[in-house]
């Protein structure tokens, strides 16, 4: 049995509700990434991703430089324990239509872990390939 810890991605960037959407933006370049978590210091207060990010500021014509983080992210944020199960992590990205969730422990952020970390273990890849088509309808 895995557990997410063992598979998660232990070096989490993450942006500040005052940053602005540009920062997250340019960070979301830099790691190649779609979302980021959004952090008080450790603990998660939601997730920006980059479609927040063109929906809730670009299409609206919004300064993306003055915009922040906290006008455009999610704040009702799905997050699992460093110790669930991986089986439980793609049931949760399935249910929630999620690609990454923020690893927490403690109330503070210890890790994501990103559908391509349950499709990197070999028995769950049937299982991950299984949460995506559910999580891209």
């Amino acid at each position: 049995m895995k557990i997410v810890r063992d598979i998660m991605t232990k070096d989490v960037k993450v942006c500040a509700p005052h940053d602005s959407v540009v920062a997250a933006a340019k960070l979301m370049r830099d790691i190649n990434c779609g979302s980021i978590p959004v952090c008080e210091g450790k603990k998660v207060v939601g997730m920006i991703t980059d479609r927040d990010i063109v929906i809730s500021c670009v299409a609206d014509g919004k300064d993306c430089n003055i915009t922040h983080c906290h006008d455009c992210m999610t704040t009702n944020v799905i997050s699992c324990s460093p110790d669930i199960d991986a089986h439980e992590c793609a049931r949760l990205m399935s249910e929630h239509q999620i690609r990454r969730i923020p690893v927490v422990q403690n109330g503070e952020i210890v890790g994501i872990c990103a559908i391509g970390d349950l499709a990197t273990v070999n028995i769950f890849v049937n299982e991950a390939g299984d949460a995506l088509s559910q999580i891209s309808q």
